[in-house]
């Protein structure tokens, strides 16, 4: 049995660390006693940790299912410069050669890290089967939930693989998830509900203040963007739906206001994606215009703003992007902008991503092919590879749209409160309200002093050290009303 002198000396001398943050100990502990385990926690909490120092205190290797490459890459990166050379990442990145060589080799591994896809080939799970697995973490859980039916159904076969490798630990890891969504993902991984150990902490992040600003037009919205950009000051990420308006709006804002602004969006090669992530870390860009495919993995401290410029499709969503805000703990803020009917784009993003019962009948056929169809084509391969009827198929994206219906409507109706925002959200995540306070939200905030939040960058020239203290300004504004 492993002592907590152990675990702490371990702490210390792998990670430099001399307490665990709350709910770390809890998960580490579950996990060193090979229980399969589900670990809520808000982003910034050190989820990385929670896989990485028991890799120092079991045998075997640790597998690690991820969603995004560059998600991966920052991973293995920041692992490796801390000394760690017992890791490598199966990705497409590989050629032919060098896939062979890391599978020959994967028991020298203390980290493997790999997608859901990767997971999927033959020989990968065959190399798999050959080594001791102690671990297997699914980082971002609940993409199985929100990605598996449509987008990614590759998701849905890592439970044929955790039992073709003798069951190892299953560590569950997400920054946002309803009671609804962690036994979705509990089922879809083929686990016992009753025998997974939940470590569940709140999502809220009390440094956040939230607020949400209605507008009439696109211009109105641009206008605002503009003037909010340069009042609050410090690094932020603009969210987008369309990966167009990402680019013309990172180019009109860096027009219109100076600041070193870049655009990131899936249809950017990897190479400048990779290069835009990196200087944002290291603080040569002020402000990042993406669409969802930036965040995940951003380790970055000190994000005092997330803008969002459409209406995200869901609240966990929404919960995990703002959540990049602030993580150092000092004051930041959250602004969603809202224009009536923002919301049917994420409806027609959700809707051209589904087939209807005709497209799958033809399908199922052989009457269309999977090339004219792009990503829905390969999906809808997947189910009939897999043997899925065409009922169940129907089925399967018959509940996927009502769910993502309910899913918008909710956001729409925090886009919409007239309430306290932050109960809104904890109330989603079946958590229980607070009090709320003036430095909460804008529920009781008049709008012009939102407006002044930062102060304008003209006043800059009166500080000694050239800047504004924003924090200390959102905090004498808000503590001033109480």
């Amino acid at each position: 049995m492993i002592s907590d002198e152990q675990i702490l000396q371990t702490l210390h001398d792998q990670f430099g660390y001399e307490q665990f943050r709350d709910g770390q100990k809890a998960v580490i502990n579950s996990v060193l006693k090979h229980r399969d385990t589900m670990a809520v926690l808000p982003t910034g909490a050190g989820k990385t940790l929670l896989y990485q120092l028991p890799a120092y205190l079991i045998s075997g290797t640790v597998v690690i299912v991820s969603p995004l490459l560059s998600l991966m890459q920052d991973q293995v990166s920041r692992l490796r410069e801390r000394g760690e050379k017992k890791v490598v990442m199966l990705s497409s990145m590989q050629t032919v050669p060098q896939r062979k060589n890391s599978l020959a080799r994967l028991s020298e591994y203390r980290f493997i890290f790999a997608s859901p896809e990767i997971l999927a080939q033959d020989n990968v799970i065959q190399s798999l089967r050959r080594i001791n697995v102690s671990l297997f973490v699914i980082d971002e859980a609940h993409c199985i939930s929100q990605w598996g039916p449509d987008f990614r159904p590759q998701y849905l076969l890592l439970n044929r693989l955790i039992e073709s490798i003798n069951h190892p630990a299953v560590l569950m890891l997400t920054a946002t998830a309803t009671k609804k969504v962690q036994d979705d993902i509990i089922n879809k991984l083929g686990l016992n509900i009753d025998d997974v150990e939940r470590v569940i902490k709140s999502v809220n992040r009390e440094n956040i203040f939230l607020t949400t600003e209605e507008v009439n037009s696109v211009q109105e919205k641009n206008e605002r963007l503009a003037q909010l950009v340069q009042q609050i000051g410090g690094a932020g990420i603009i969210y987008f739906s369309s990966r167009k308006q990402a680019s013309q709006c990172a180019q009109w804002l860096m027009d219109q206001t100076g600041l070193r602004i870049a655009a990131y969006h899936a249809g950017i090669d990897q190479v400048t994606r990779y290069k835009i992530q990196h200087q944002f870390m290291n603080n040569s860009l002020d402000v990042v215009c993406a669409t969802n495919a930036f965040g995940m993995g951003i380790d970055k401290n000190d994000i005092r703003f997330v803008i969002h410029y459409h209406l995200p499709a869901n609240l966990e969503n929404y919960v995990q992007e703002i959540g990049r805000a602030g993580r150092d703990g000092k004051q930041s803020i959250a602004i969603l902008m809202y224009a009536d009917g923002d919301e049917q784009i994420q409806r027609q993003l959700g809707l051209a991503n589904l087939p209807n019962n005709l497209m799958i009948e033809k399908f199922a056929r052989h009457q269309i092919t999977p090339d004219g169809l792009g990503e829905m084509g390969d999906v809808l391969n997947f189910y009939i590879d897999n043997g899925y009827p065409v009922s169940e198929i129907e089925s399967i994206f018959k509940k996927r749209a009502f769910q993502s219906e309910v899913n918008l409507s909710a956001m729409v109706n925090y886009a919409k409160a007239n309430e306290c925002l932050r109960n809104k959200i904890l109330q989603y995540f079946d958590e229980q309200k607070i009090v709320h306070n003036v430095n909460c939200c804008s529920l009781g905030i008049d709008t012009e002093q939102i407006a002044r939040l930062g102060l304008d960058r003209r006043n800059k020239k009166n500080k000694n050290d050239g800047s504004v203290d924003w924090h200390q300004r959102l905090d004498e504004l808000f503590f001033e009303k109480s």
